[in-house]
């Protein structure tokens, strides 16, 4: 199995970028996908979540500026930020789970690469 996250970048505060997570080595469609991100000096953090029905999770911090999403068809889970702030700058990593939304990590059994994101003026 191997996730590969893409579509980090710089951008500047108020921007928006999407993170795509392209999955191979199984289906997607009953796995939950989430996305995780370590900002400088901290520790991982769980973003968003979506789970096998397409319901979704955003953390507080998140919440009106990103969603996620998934395409079964493709193998396939975005995460769409808009309105960035220079606290997002992260290295964003998405990763799997069977059963329900969680955002503890040691659920997850597969972990991609992350992508980069920088949000600076």
């Amino acid at each position: 199995v191997q996730l590969q996250a893409s579509g980090g970048g710089s951008v500047q505060p108020g921007g928006s970028l999407r993170l795509s997570c392209e999955i191979s080595g199984l289906s997607l469609r009953h796995y939950v996908i989430a996305w995780y991100r370590q900002q400088p000096g901290k520790e991982r953090e769980g973003v968003s979540c979506i789970d096998a029905s397409s319901r979704t999770e955003h953390v507080d911090s998140v919440k009106g500026r990103f969603a996620i999403s998934r395409d079964n068809s493709k193998n396939m889970g975005y995460l769409q930020m808009n309105s960035l702030k220079p606290e997002d700058t992260a290295v964003y990593s998405c990763a799997l789970k069977p059963g329900s939304i969680s955002y503890d990590p040691t659920e997850y059994l597969y972990w991609g690469q992350g992508t980069k994101v920088t949000v600076s003026s």
